[in-house]
């Protein structure tokens, strides 16, 4: 099954580049797209985090991984299926995030903790509601670990 999907908003920050660590400390503006009327985000500024839903846009250029590969091409760590990792390069290059919401000023949501570059498209946002987060504890191996421990 095919199907089209269409931007609603676009990421400006100060990273024009790909790049897979020091993500908290680049602040981002999400602008949504000037035919969404301003009231789609009514009450988003009552939540302390959303959900941002993006195209790794830089990574359509790449072929998709459809299979399992080392994370970041590092031999030292599992080779894990897509599924079990994070990359970009995925089969519909859709990634998704959870970002810190700071201010909302009309039509713009200033966020923190987003990895997403300068002019990524946004697909969705969604509030963060603590019932969709996990319970109890969050179990990852330890290569995922040492692979996030300069993400942020």
């Amino acid at each position: 099954m095919n199907f089209t999907v269409r931007t609603i908003g676009m990421v400006y920050n100060s990273r024009k580049d790909v790049v897979d660590d020091g993500w908290a400390m680049i602040p981002s503006q999400i602008r949504l797209n000037d035919e969404l009327p301003d009231e789609s985000l009514n009450g988003i500024e009552e939540f302390s985090h959303i959900e941002i839903v993006y195209i790794f846009h830089k990574a359509l250029e790449s072929n998709p991984v459809l299979g399992a590969e080392h994370p970041r091409e590092n031999a030292n760590w599992p080779k894990v299926g897509i599924y079990a990792q994070r990359k970009k390069a995925r089969p519909n290059f859709i990634g998704c995030t959870i970002a810190k919401l700071i201010r909302r000023e009309g039509r713009n949501l200033f966020v923190e903790r987003l990895d997403a570059i300068d002019g990524t498209p946004v697909l969705d946002i969604k509030p963060v509601m603590r019932e969709f987060l996990p319970d109890g504890e969050v179990r990852q191996p330890q290569w995922a670990e040492e692979l996030m421990r300069n993400y942020w």
